[in-house]
């Protein structure tokens, strides 16, 4: 059995370098699904701006139609609080023992890996897979993989290069390129962002 790519994240919006990301997944013969995963409540980061709850997934679910792999995994909205790694992954092993699970990590959230919560015991947990983006510095990049996986971690690092953009940077400046052209049409019709 293959494995089954657990890819969480914010997606306020979903941006083309997480398009890149389903791409690379999508063709990786290892893999058999890919898990889209928003978080509900996440715990590193102040927004400027949320969108709605049903707008994010919904940008997800827009997304993961283009995909054979992609499903939509809503577990993080089915539980109160902040919508850690460590707690989704748990649950996750408990309701599916019979998958083979691996958590996909751009290379921005490689680097502050050690301010996540229980990041040394979700290290070991299973493994990652991870990407550089054109913005990453390689250097701290390398660093980290080599110290992690010499505390545990198992990490295939991704040979396709991921475009270095923000979903912040498209809140602040509502260029279309960032986005992938259903995502961006959806948050045009519904007036997210500002942007009309």
């Amino acid at each position: 059995m293959g494995l089954t790519a657990i890819f969480g994240g914010t997606f306020n919006p979903f941006h083309i370098g997480h398009y890149e990301m389903l791409k690379s997944l999508e063709n990786d013969d290892k893999i058999s699904e890919i898990w889209i995963m928003p978080d509900k409540i996440p715990p590193h980061k102040v927004c400027d701006y949320m969108a709605s709850d049903s707008d994010r997934t919904e940008m997800c679910r827009i997304v993961s139609s283009d995909f054979k792999k992609a499903k939509l995994c809503l577990l993080e909205f089915e539980r109160e609080g902040r919508s850690y790694t460590y707690d989704t992954v748990v649950n996750l092993k408990k309701m599916y023992p019979e998958k083979n699970f691996a958590f996909v990590l751009g290379g921005d959230r490689l680097v502050y890996f050690p301010k996540w919560y229980k990041w040394q015991e979700l290290m070991t947990m299973l493994p990652f897979i991870c990407f550089k983006r054109t913005d990453t510095d390689i250097t701290k990049f390398n660093e980290c993989v080599e110290k992690f996986s010499k505390m545990g971690m198992n990490i295939t690092v991704k040979a396709d290069l991921i475009p270095g953009v923000s979903s912040s940077e498209f809140r602040k400046n509502n260029i279309k390129d960032l986005l992938p052209e259903k995502v961006y049409d959806f948050i045009k019709e519904r007036g997210i962002y500002g942007v009309r």
